[in-house]
């Protein structure tokens, strides 16, 4: 998100002076890390949280459309980067793997069709692809196949061809590489400990150093927060009423991860399925390619697990830390309202690594103990949130907490983030600069076409987005 926003501010306004604080030794290596995420290219394609069954059975492609648009604006705005040599070859960052959903159950195919119903409507969608023949899904995908029955459980599969696995460390990297170059100072080591707004409307930023703690202090006219599950402490430091009432779940995770070449090399795809009663979306499992730094792995997951941390390098305080008397009750409502989160997660911290492999095999019948060993992810901070009719709501998404006056901005929540960081900084550039955002509009058009339309309404259009950033970025149209 940081490395978005400040490469957006370096193309719009090259004079301003940029300064980006990091606590660790370098960037993205918390949530942006590859091995800390999915590295999904969240367009919606293969993730059923995003169309849930409504009680009448039915399914809206709305949300599914909206966060497919987001991605489309990312896929551009790299595309634009790559062709101005920004980025370094996209298969560094980005690689085409085709999205699948596989679900098992009467229940759970009727409602895979009805979603393959809906979106084969949607322009952005084109290409998708459903079956219940288990030649064709064996052919998408032999590890789900080999050794499965039909007779033992009806199954089905969903397809898309042009979807992708994303290096989001890698990308973040280039970013703030190239912002070093423009003039950008990233001081890493480097750890804000207070925001404090000035008389004269800018804030005093103080900071210390991880290594000798030697303290330094810069103005700022305008600051933004993008440190993941430490937003919110940070924000609440700043003191703007606007983030009374927030707080943040931690939930982290661990994967089953396989390199073995002969595995790797029969699976080429991300593939969802359904989260089990009471998971956060974000626990959905699948069985994904990754390609990180070259090398091609396989994950499994994610399992989630518990800590107080609010960053894999936080405080075992954080959970406690972060209490203010704004959002004791809505915090204490939302343990209240959500018993069935709490009955996971005791269940997934229970499971030993057996325990984890056998879950797999839902996925690949074949799957065995030896081949896969059990990596830790990031940790995901789940935004708590005043609600006036509930009290108190946990809320699976992301979310920008900016003062009135726009002078400091923050981003809360986690899934689907880094796909959509670009349509995400695009918000908070409308909402923190006002002033100026008519002016930056035909700039923000050159770097992303489609800035202030949407694709999805016109089939043309949203065609020719797709070939020509497939085109750049050397993936599937």
């Amino acid at each position: 998100m940081s490395a978005t926003l400040g490469t957006f501010l370096a193309e719009l306004q090259p004079d301003w002076k940029i300064t980006v604080f990091e606590r660790l030794h370098d960037v993205a290596l918390e949530s942006s890390n590859a091995w800390n995420n999915a590295g999904t290219g969240h367009a919606a394609l293969c993730e059923l949280n995003y169309m849930p069954a409504g009680p009448d059975g039915s399914v809206d492609p709305a949300k599914a459309v909206a966060i497919n648009e987001q991605f489309q604006q990312s896929r551009q705005f790299w595309s634009s980067l790559v062709e101005r040599g920004v980025l370094d070859a996209p298969s560094t960052f980005i690689n085409a793997t085709p999205h699948m959903t596989f679900v098992r159950g009467e229940k759970d195919v009727a409602y895979l069709k009805k979603r393959y119903e809906s979106l084969r409507e949607q322009p952005l969608f084109a290409g998708i692809e459903y079956s219940e023949d288990s030649r064709v899904i064996h052919q998408w995908a032999p590890l789900l196949m080999k050794k499965r029955r039909k007779s033992d459980e009806p199954f089905a599969a969903t397809r898309v061809p042009a979807g992708t696995d994303v290096d989001f460390g890698a990308l973040t990297r280039q970013l703030f590489d190239d912002l070093r170059e423009r003039g950008a100072d990233v001081r890493t080591n480097r750890e804000v400990r207070k925001l404090k707004r000035q008389p004269d409307g800018t804030w005093l930023v103080t900071y210390r150093d991880s290594i000798g703690r030697t303290p330094g202090q810069i103005k700022a006219r305008f600051v933004f927060v993008g440190a993941g599950g430490w937003a919110l402490k940070l924000l609440q430091r700043s003191r703007i009423p606007e983030i009374s009432g927030y707080g943040v779940f931690p939930i982290g995770g661990q994967w089953l991860k396989t390199s073995n070449p002969a595995l790797v090399a029969q699976h080429r795809a991300k593939v969802y399925s359904q989260a089990s009663v009471g998971a956060p979306p974000m626990s959905v499992p699948h069985l994904d390619t990754r390609v990180v730094d070259g090398e091609t792995s396989l994950l499994f997951g994610p399992f989630a697990t518990f800590s107080p941390k609010f960053l894999k390098n936080g405080s075992m305080l954080d959970i406690v830390t972060q209490v203010r008397p704004g959002n004791i009750l809505p915090m204490l409502k939302v343990a209240i309202d959500n018993p069935s989160l709490i009955t996971y997660l005791v269940g997934e911290l229970m499971k030993s690594h057996k325990d984890k492999v056998e879950s797999l095999r839902a996925f690949m019948p074949t799957a065995q103990d030896e081949d896969w060993e059990l990596l830790d992810a990031g940790q995901r901070a789940q935004v708590m949130k005043k609600d006036p009719k509930k009290g108190g709501v946990l809320q699976f998404g992301t979310e920008v907490v900016a003062a009135e006056d726009g002078s400091i901005a923050g981003l809360l929540g986690a899934s689907p983030g880094a796909s959509t960081a670009v349509s995400i900084m695009l918000g908070l550039l409308q909402t923190c600069f006002p002033d100026r955002i008519e002016q930056w509009q035909p700039r923000l058009k050159e770097l992303i076409p489609s800035y202030g339309t949407t694709l999805n309404p016109d089939a043309a259009a949203a065609r020719a987005s797709m070939t020509e950033t497939a085109k750049a970025l050397s993936i599937s149209a």
